[in-house]
């Protein structure tokens, strides 16, 4: 009986086990496994988003700047604030550390290529823009950027963000009126002037039509407020020792016109750009800040009071800037080396002229005299899109526009697959139009207000506002490896003014009020910079 049992469950053992083996190896249906594809359709990166047709690229770069004699936290020339003033507050070298990422999308449609783009810059730089004066770092405490550059702080900055779209181009893109070079023709340095730069786009609407062997045309509205505008000077609030008033522009009222005509060839680029700019004032009567909350400090707006709505305002104008550019490729000189060039007229619309990356600078230098009696020299220049002096305050009330002329270009060769060098430069001028003596005209306006603000001046000394702007630079660039770059540039500006004699000013802190010699200015910078792309 024991033996019987014994060999019962032994056999239901055996089974049990023959059941589990048979299980263990029935097949089982495996999980399905999403492969990133390539996708070939828009050229080197691209990938299909697992699970749709949409391709998607990934890219940016990582940058390491050094600049020395600076003029901001970039590669700016030392011609304002402290660096322009040469003094113990102005640093000698800022550094400048950035992380840009790129994603690109684009998906086939029946309507052609739906695109969408967005860049992003992860920065950390020298604090408050090559200065350490307390006066400014107490500035706008609240709303200040700069302040971000702390230890272990940053900053994000937001460069392009848009959607293309059966030709329309929707969000924060280069403008129509741009080349596709922006400012830097050949430079690094982002404080090239001489024409339009909006490298880090500017909110529009824009579309663009091919006609075929390489013709193409568009047309867009821009949104002026963030690039497009540069100051608009209500006279009769004065102006300081360097000539530049606070902002006395209205509202945005309207955006502004631009568009191109561009031809793109083998042998290079030509195009042709124009732009329509609405100017507009605020009002006749305006206070300039003397503490918070207007304007932050005393001097850096034009604040309306209890009067303002009812003293009036200037009639708006409209201004414009037209500019024509020329690209040379397969030149003589070598492979892959070029030639670029572009021209600007501007009225009432100097930024197209007055450029950088960020704001359109104004200037105002000091250095040595060898006049007896002053303490240095001074030279400014103002730049604006218009000014008017209302006719309770003795001027004719209408906006005087601003005229500007600029033209820059760069010859950039390759010396070998590892060595390459630009030679760059630009000459830009701002006009004031009419006489000093006029009053009924810009320069007249300008002039009477500058002297009614200022103290004695000499016997020989003129008023004249128009002002030139000339530079020169070189850079090399070493590239050992692909898409990892090493560069120095050297830049000289000279700061052409036209005032002449000898007046008694009051500057910002910390320059005395005494006596300064006007005169022309100019400044040396020096920028290093690795660069890795990816």
């Amino acid at each position: 009986m024991k033996m019987v049992k014994s060999l019962v469950l032994g056999s239901a053992a055996a089974l049990v086990a023959m059941s589990g083996a048979q299980a263990a190896d029935l097949p089982v249906k495996a999980k399905a496994v999403e492969y990133v594809r390539i996708c070939s359709l828009y050229g080197a990166g691209f990938f299909y988003i697992p699970g749709t047709d949409t391709c998607i690229k990934l890219g940016g770069y990582l940058r390491v700047d050094t600049t020395f004699n600076p003029g901001n936290t970039q590669d700016g020339p030392a011609w304002a604030g402290d660096p322009g003033q040469m003094n113990r507050y102005r640093d000698y070298f800022v550094t400048r550390s950035r992380l840009a990422l790129t994603v690109d999308t684009r998906t086939a449609t029946e309507y052609g290529v739906v695109r969408t783009f967005g860049q992003g810059d992860f920065t950390f730089d020298t604090i408050n823009s090559a200065s350490s004066n307390p006066n400014v770092l107490s500035t706008n405490l609240g709303n200040n950027p700069n302040l971000l550059s702390s230890p272990g702080a940053g900053y994000v900055v937001v460069e392009f963000l848009f959607i293309q779209f059966a030709g329309f181009t929707f969000g924060k893109s280069a403008s129509a009126y741009s080349t596709p070079w922006h400012g830097y023709p050949g430079n690094n340095s982002s404080f090239l002037l001489g024409g339009n730069d909006n490298v880090t786009g500017v909110s529009n609407i824009q579309y663009t039509a091919q006609f075929g062997n390489g013709v193409s045309g568009t047309i867009g509205l821009d949104d002026p407020s963030v690039y497009d505008r540069t100051l608009l000077y209500n006279l009769s609030v004065g102006l300081p020792a360097t000539g530049a008033t606070a902002n006395a522009y209205g509202g945005v009222h309207a955006p502004d016109i631009v568009g191109n005509i561009r031809i793109d060839q083998a042998w290079g680029l030509f195009q042709i750009s124009a732009s329509g700019h609405e100017v507009d004032g605020s009002y006749n009567s305006l206070t300039l800040a003397t503490a918070q909350p207007c304007g932050g400090s005393v001097g850096t707006a034009t604040c309306p009071f209890g009067n303002s709505e009812i003293s009036g305002h200037p009639e708006t104008k409209w201004g414009g800037a037209v500019m024509a550019a020329l690209q040379i490729k397969n030149i003589p000189t070598g492979p892959g080396d070029d030639f670029k060039i572009d021209a600007t007229y501007a009225k009432g619309n100097t930024k197209q002229v007055i450029a950088t990356s960020a704001a359109s600078p104004t200037f105002a230098m000091f250095s040595g005299t060898g006049r007896a009696g002053a303490y240095q020299s001074i030279g400014f220049g103002a730049t604006s899109d218009g000014v008017y002096l209302p006719v309770a305050a003795g001027g004719t009330g209408d906006i005087k526009l601003t005229e500007a002329y600029g033209v820059r270009g760069a010859f950039n060769h390759n010396w070998d697959p590892f060595w390459s060098s630009s030679l760059f430069g630009s000459a830009s001028w701002v006009k004031y139009n009419g006489s000093s003596t006029d009053v009924t005209s810009a320069k007249g306006q300008f002039c009477f207000a500058y002297n009614t603000s200022t103290g004695a001046k000499s016997a020989d000394y003129s008023c004249n506002p128009n002002f030139a702007v000339y530079q020169i630079g070189a850079i090399t660039r070493w590239t050992p490896v692909k898409n990892l770059t090493f560069s120095a540039e050297v830049m000289y500006t000279r700061l052409d003014q036209n005032f002449t004699g000898t007046a008694v000013l009051a500057p910002s802190a910390p320059k005395p009020t005494t006596v300064y010699e006007y005169k022309d200015q100019d400044t040396v910078s020096l920028n290093v910079r690795v660069q890795r792309n990816f």
